[in-house]
C-alpha cells in the first residue's frame, strides 16, 4: 500500500465492532439491573398482557405505576411474569 492510501475498515471489521457495541450494551443494563437487586424480563418471562387472570397490578411486587420490585424496567400494570405473587386479600 502506498504511503498516501488509507486503510479502509473490512465488513468483517465493521461487523465485529457492532456486534461489541450491541453486546456492551446489554451487558451494562444487566449489570444496572442487578445493582438495584433486579432481573431482566426475559429471565422471569415478563409479558405485556396478563395470564390466567393474573397482572401485574395484582401482585405484590407491583410498584405503581409502572415497576416492579423483582423486574428491571418499566412494566404494565397489565402485565405478567414468572415472579408473580397474588396480593393477600
Amino acid at each position: 500500500m502506498a504511503e498516501n492510501e488509507v486503510a479502509k475498515p473490512s465488513r468483517r471489521a465493521i461487523l465485529g465492532a457492532g456486534v461489541t457495541g450491541v453486546l456492551g450494551l446489554a451487558l451494562a443494563q444487566t449489570a444496572r439491573a442487578q445493582q438495584d437487586g433486579k432481573v431482566e424480563k426475559a429471565a422471569v418471562m415478563y409479558q405485556d398482557s396478563p395470564k390466567d387472570g393474573q397482572k401485574c397490578s395484582m401482585c405484590v411486587n407491583f410498584q405503581p405505576p409502572n415497576a416492579c420490585k423483582v423486574v428491571a424496567g418499566e412494566i404494565s400494570p397489565d402485565g405478567w411474569c414468572g415472579a408473580y405473587a397474588p396480593k393477600s386479600a
